[in-house]
């Protein structure tokens, strides 16, 4: 582990798997860690607020963030945060799913942005996945690139911000391995985007949480409605 702990990053945490590897390894390299969780409507934001709490205690996070966007649900357009759209469960194809939250990220980096600057962190963590997901456009290298060179555009001359995504072109399986070798508490992540109780294993999420264990030939140790894919 990198031995400077004075370092600050903000590391924008859902409680599911992929944002907790993120933190993790945000630790790992050396940074004190600042936890940031968004409740913005969505179905399962209760049980996420559960696991970020949790996890964050597992990394003892000195500080953190519990921001409530409501207006998602104002906004609607998404099968997260407006309850007359079904959640896909038919498996993932090539269009953009009904669960993009229209511009989530880039909303969730610009508030992690403005705590980045109170705080004098130098960089942000976010667990975005392009190389093995359903497919959102905010989850893309390119997005990142842009949002970080608007970040430095737009904030104080002395805020210098990285936004870096570990995760970006792993698969599931691969992500799946690093938790296990970081020792991550991946029992205690919520991936289902249906449920707050038992995953419902038939959601894109839960879907490609399955395929990421099973090709990892690990044990995923939540329970599920539908385990099989």
């Amino acid at each position: 582990m990198n031995l400077n702990m004075c370092k600050k990053a903000i590391c924008i945490l859902s409680g599911g798997m992929d944002s907790t590897l993120t933190s993790y390894i945000a630790k790992n390299d050396g940074y004190d860690v600042i936890a940031v969780h968004y409740s913005y409507g969505q179905r399962t934001q209760t049980k996420e607020l559960e696991s970020f709490r949790k996890i964050c205690t597992r990394l003892n996070t000195k500080k953190k963030y519990e921001i409530n966007i409501p207006f998602f649900t104002d906004i609607g357009a998404s099968a997260l945060t407006d309850r007359t759209i079904d959640v896909p469960i038919n498996g993932i194809d090539d269009k953009v799913p009904a669960t993009y939250v229209p511009f989530r990220n880039g909303i969730f980096i610009s508030i992690a942005a403005a705590i980045a600057e109170k705080e004098k962190a130098t960089a942000i963590f976010i667990g975005v996945v392009e190389e093995d997901s359903s497919g959102y456009p905010d989850c893309t290298n390119s997005f990142i690139h842009n949002m970080q060179n608007t970040i430095n555009q737009g904030t104080q001359e002395q805020t210098s911000l990285k936004i870096i995504t570990p995760l970006i072109n792993l698969a599931k399986k691969d992500i799946v391995k690093r938790s296990i070798d970081l020792q991550v508490p991946l029992e205690l992540t919520w991936s289902c985007y249906k449920n707050e109780n038992t995953a419902c294993g038939v959601c894109d999420s839960c879907r490609l949480r399955l395929k990421g264990f099973k090709l990892a030939n690990i044990e995923d140790k939540i329970k599920y409605t539908n385990g099989e894919l």
